[in-house]
């Protein structure tokens, strides 16, 4: 195993400088002005100052000029000035990048277990009363839009019944701790600041509900249908037939052979969600990588775009190798090599 993640994890830069490469290309070749986040719009006329503005960021040159000095720069661990904040992309990502991943691995936390639970459920008491409303509770979760739901739940629990607060990560009278990881819960145990925790915690609550909520639906209907055909093999007979309890059965023998589809659909939902929770954002006003990307792509900042592209790339490519280790530890009969 060791000289399979080895491989992978060299093959990882050349994969990565593909993705980058493709994304160059098809950012650049896009309509639109990118002189219109750097330039004023009472200067835009001003040929001087468009001439000025080209030369200084380098949208004089030729896209393979452009091409072969993005690459040099990347190389070197510079991934440009954001045209839109003036603040280098990496910095940018590296304020924004915690906030989404405590959001994404709350959501995953929440919406992989409550799905593997439901799903093993559903399959165990088929066509019982359990099984269908846990279909019925995946499928509201899996078809109902995120801004619907978000709404929705926002409406409920933070101005009708005052349970939770509304949105952004934290309370306008709370500070965050200076440094630290990024991850405002985890920042505040390692500071003890106990009231910031549950603030913190409190702001998390509803929007890793409703990103959950989503995981959860397509996590219980996968584990379902695998479970169902998993349980119906001849080692769940023999394995019975030993007088095996029906917890061992289902959680040792069946679950561990289902899960590996399962796994795949996890792994890949993980390293979307990173890029991809730009609803959920926007809702709770939560200033992750998905906001950022939205507002990078509205103004065609390019450095802005290529980062956010190589966060995402690099998180699925980990996640692909990641998902793999895990079918090894899952499926013992499962060989990497």
């Amino acid at each position: 195993m060791t000289r399979y993640i080895v491989r992978r994890l060299l093959s990882l830069p050349l994969l990565l400088l593909g993705i980058v490469s493709l994304a160059f290309l098809i950012s650049h070749a896009t309509q639109g002005d990118p002189l219109a986040a750097i330039v004023s719009e009472r200067q835009m006329d001003n040929e001087e100052v468009v001439a000025a503005a080209k030369a200084r960021w380098g949208l004089d040159k030729s896209l393979a000029e452009q091409y072969v000095i993005y690459i040099g720069n990347l190389l070197t661990g510079d991934l440009g000035i954001s045209f839109r904040t003036k603040q280098p992309v990496s910095q940018d990502l590296l304020e924004r990048l915690p906030a989404t991943l405590e959001l994404v691995i709350a959501a995953m936390i929440f919406g992989s277990s409550t799905g593997i639970v439901l799903g093993v459920l559903a399959a165990r008491f088929r066509d019982r009363a359990i099984d269908h409303g846990a279909r019925l509770w995946a499928l509201i979760g899996s078809s109902t839009p995120v801004f619907w739901s978000g709404l929705i739940l926002l409406y409920i629990f933070s101005v009708v019944l005052g349970w939770l607060p509304g949105p952004g990560r934290l309370d306008a009278r709370m500070t965050p701790p200076a440094g630290g990881t990024g991850f405002l819960t985890l920042d505040a145990l390692l500071t003890g600041n106990i009231d910031l925790f549950w603030d913190a915690l409190h702001h998390l609550i509803l929007p890793a509900l409703v990103l959950g909520w989503t995981v959860m639906g397509i996590v219980s209907r996968l584990v379902r249908a695998s479970m169902l055909d998993v349980l119906n093999q001849d080692y769940i007979t023999a394995a019975r037939a030993r007088g095996a309890g029906e917890v061992r059965v289902l959680l040792n023998h069946a679950l561990r052979n289902a899960l590996v589809p399962t796994l795949t659909i996890i792994g890949f939902t993980f390293a979307y969600l990173i890029t991809g929770a730009v609803l959920t954002e926007a809702i709770f006003s939560w200033t992750g990588i998905g906001s950022y990307a939205v507002d990078a792509a509205r103004s065609l900042d390019y450095p802005a775009i290529m980062g956010v592209t190589i966060v995402g790339g690099g998180a699925f490519l980990l996640t692909n190798l990641a998902t793999d280790i895990a079918y090894a530890f899952a499926d013992p009969r499962i060989r990497l090599s």
